[in-house]
């Protein structure tokens, strides 16, 4: 690959999402800009701002990497990706809008009445936070490597000082603008290659590596309907993806600033639809790659599938321009879910140690981008989607079974909740760190890799059990701010004609 094409492109992204980052800021001038954009924002354009937060390393580039490695299996990850929302849709975006809460923790102490339970939330957010991050600097560090030939640090070092400048400028208004905008650069960066690609691999395949495709080409061996080496292992990833989506803190501070529950559901509704088309493009790359990329699961590098099939199969100008726009998306995906991450830990760590200015918002959001680069910087990358399909295990573990349960059942405590949160957590870490201690022939492999379909029942059981051990510690004003949660709000009257 031309190093200049990649140079160009990140370089391109870089100065745009700057520009974008300073309008935000001449716009950004209260404290509630900062942490939830004034809750002005419209569905059309929140759902923008979600999609280019929510669609990260993982599934611009570790989809079809996946599918590079285990072809229709891979499959589920997109699915859960998206099912998730369905979950936020009936359950958790309209009552947690009409919290009024700002971050996580801010529901948990306003729900349970508990400072201790918001101490314990705000860890687990920063830990899912960070955890979330790491991912994201692992794939722009492979970018980079890949496609300029400078040292992998120099992309995740690049990713969070734009990051730290895009955030501390104008938070989450600005934040909202730059993501927006991303999205629909990383849908154009798949969309478009992946349209030529199919008309040459359909129209005029003579050209092709290697000659014409054979017909009859089996582009998947067969393979068990459900997925992976078990019916547990598919099972277990599709409750870490369902149940996980609802406990992201990038993801769930979205709904603080849409101007109410109804403006939730139909910002849910929308994103639904833009997800769905978005995870055609992943599919596709993986396909063709396994078919004319072959070597790169074998050198251990599928999620460079996305960064390298155009220039494979285009070539000349053409395919140069295609790489192009891939390696302008995939730097745009790390940049929109590290700033969504970023705004979100920055809310949680200011409010609870710096006083919630705007001042300490700042403070924070540079503390919480330094920890995951020095973290990534140290570790190695890994299967992308494989690493974040993790933390989606332990985010649905944790503060997934607060928020279900802190919406719909007014019998939880401050003391369930906790035991639950750590219970999930506890589990679940070291059902992750176990898993890399046991033999790839171990029968208790699976079942540590893929720890969700146990540790989430075990939070919620947990949850309601202390609960109802535990009657005497319910929120005095649980009844109340229950009633706030589902009560829809009231349409604003239009004035009567002037007399």
């Amino acid at each position: 690959m031309n190093p200049a094409v990649g140079f160009t492109a990140v370089i391109a992204v870089s100065v745009i999402t700057a520009l974008i980052g300073i309008y935000g800021l001449r716009v950004s001038r209260t404290t509630s800009d900062f942490y939830v954009a004034s809750r002005t924002v419209r569905p059309w354009w929140n759902a923008s701002a979600i999609g280019g937060e929510y669609l990260s390393a993982a599934s611009f580039l570790g989809i079809a990497g996946l599918i590079m490695i285990s072809g229709l299996d891979a499959l589920w990850f997109p699915i859960g990706y998206t099912a998730g929302y369905l979950m936020l849709l009936f359950f958790v975006a309209a009552p947690l809008r009409r919290s009024g809460a700002y971050t996580i923790p801010d529901f948990a102490e306003a729900r349970l009445g508990s400072t201790g339970a918001r101490h314990v939330t705000s860890i687990l957010v920063v830990m899912v936070g960070w955890l979330y991050i790491v991912p994201q600097l692992h794939g722009a560090a492979l970018t980079i490597r890949t496609t300029t030939g400078l040292p992998s640090w120099v992309g995740a070092v690049a990713v969070v000082v734009i990051v730290c400048l895009t955030v501390i400028t104008g938070g989450m208004r600005s934040i909202t603008f730059v993501q927006a905008f991303q999205f629909w650069l990383k849908l154009t960066a798949l969309a478009v290659p992946a349209f030529f690609i199919l008309l040459l691999v359909t129209g005029t395949a003579g050209t092709l590596p290697g000659g014409p495709l054979p017909a009859g080409t089996d582009f998947f061996p067969p393979s068990d309907p459900l997925g992976g080496g078990s019916m547990y292992t598919t099972l277990s990833l599709l409750v870490a993806l369902l149940f996980g989506t609802l406990g992201l803190p990038h993801v769930l501070v979205r709904f603080y600033t849409n101007p109410d529950g109804a403006a939730a559901r139909r910002t849910t509704l929308i994103v639904l639809g833009l997800l769905s088309i978005f995870y055609l493009f992943p599919t596709i790359f993986g396909v063709l790659g396994r078919v004319f990329l072959p070597g790169l699961a074998k050198e251990g590098t599928p999620d460079a599938t996305v960064l390298l099939l155009p220039g494979a199969l285009v070539g000349g100008m053409g395919g140069s321009l295609l790489t192009a726009l891939v390696v302008a998306g995939a730097f745009a995906a790390f940049l929109s879910t590290t700033s969504g991450l970023v705004v979100s830990l920055a809310g949680v760590i200011s409010q609870d140690l710096l006083g919630g200015s705007v001042r300490g918002f700042r403070i924070a959001a540079v503390g919480a981008a330094v920890v995951p680069l020095v973290v990534a910087l140290g570790t190695d990358s890994l299967a992308l989607a494989g690493t974040v399909g993790l933390v989606f295990a332990f985010t649905a573990s944790t503060v997934c079974p607060l928020l279900l349960l802190g919406i719909w059942w007014r019998g939880l405590t401050d003391a369930g909740a906790v035991a639950g949160m750590v219970v999930g957590g506890v589990l679940c870490g070291a059902a992750i760190m176990l898993a890399a201690r046991v033999g790839v022939d171990s029968g208790w492999r699976d079942v540590l890799a893929q720890p969700a379909a146990w540790t989430v029942p075990a939070s919620f059981i947990t949850m309601v059990l202390v609960s109802l051990a535990t009657p005497r510690r319910r929120s005095p004003g649980a009844a109340r701010f229950m009633s706030k949660l589902h009560v829809p709000e009231r349409p604003l009257a239009h004035p009567g004609p002037s007399r």
